[in-house]
């Protein structure tokens, strides 16, 4: 994984959670919190919340008396997710490294993170580390992209990239959002943490976009491969839009579109 993976600031926070939100993110995080909150979890802390779509999904499920730690490793995400959550006392935040969680050992009923462990530089130890401050038979749940030729938009958008830079192609989503997908890889480094009880689910939906611009413009300048693009040549990323909304819409159209979309939803019990 690059350094630049990893860096979500600037513009990103605010393009990121207005264009790729809603478009990949929302039902998953909708299905995630009906898993955790089915536990009944008086005490939570979600690893990587971005900007707060699971936060926001999953607050509302729980209980008024429940306590819910959000964190993300960048501060700037964070700041966005807590701009957008309504007040709630039951909510705190702290920036922190999902693989050293400043919490004591079996804090929480539940630890959940979405689409976060692939940031993971180490996953085993991100894992031991949810295990460590998870109660006894107390839930992890995380999800993961499937492979980048499952889901129609990345894939597209990462073959135009590498038409515009083909001396050095921008990989971050193959490289790193789709690049932990096998789920025997994931299997055997849940149970590596000492989780039992993992079951794997592979979801299947559409990735909804008002236009081909709306998804170009979600993929190029709201994520990292922003970073990427930007450090070949700052002035080409109207130019690398551009081609990517063109080569999406002779797929998809020109007017609201859908593409397939995958991911695995992970839950173990400590």
């Amino acid at each position: 994984m690059e350094t630049t993976d990893k860096t979500f600031s600037g513009a990103i926070p605010e393009l990121y959670d207005q264009y790729m939100v809603p478009m990949i993110f929302q039902e998953f995080a909708e299905d995630l919190a009906a898993r955790v909150a089915a536990r009944s979890p008086m005490s939570v802390m979600e690893t990587a919340a971005g900007t707060g779509v699971l936060t926001r999904a999953l607050a509302p499920l729980l209980s008024s008396e429940a306590r819910y730690v959000v964190t993300d490793l960048n501060p700037p995400m964070l700041a966005q997710a807590q701009n957008r959550q309504p007040p709630d006392e039951r909510l705190s935040w702290q920036p922190v490294d999902a693989l050293s969680l400043p919490f004591d050992d079996g804090m929480f009923d539940a630890v959940c993170c979405q689409f976060g462990v692939m940031f993971f530089p180490d996953r085993v130890a991100g894992y031991k580390e949810a295990r460590r401050v998870l109660r006894p038979g107390g839930l992890y749940a995380f999800s993961t992209w499937d492979r980048i030729e499952d889901n129609e938009f990345a894939h597209i958008v990462e073959q135009t990239l590498a038409d515009v830079f083909p001396g050095d192609p921008p990989m971050f989503m193959s490289r790193t959002p789709h690049g932990y997908f096998d789920t025997e890889r994931i299997r055997r480094d849940v149970e590596a943490a000492g989780f039992s009880d993992i079951e794997i689910t592979t979801i299947e939906t559409g990735s909804p976009a008002p236009s081909a611009m709306h998804a170009a413009i979600a993929y190029c300048q709201g994520t990292p491969f922003r970073n990427e693009i930007t450090a070949r040549n700052a002035e080409l990323l109207r130019v690398a839009t551009d081609k990517v909304a063109a080569a999406i819409a002779g797929r998809f159209g020109n007017g609201p579109i859908s593409g397939r979309i995958r991911g695995h939803v992970v839950t173990a019990i400590a």
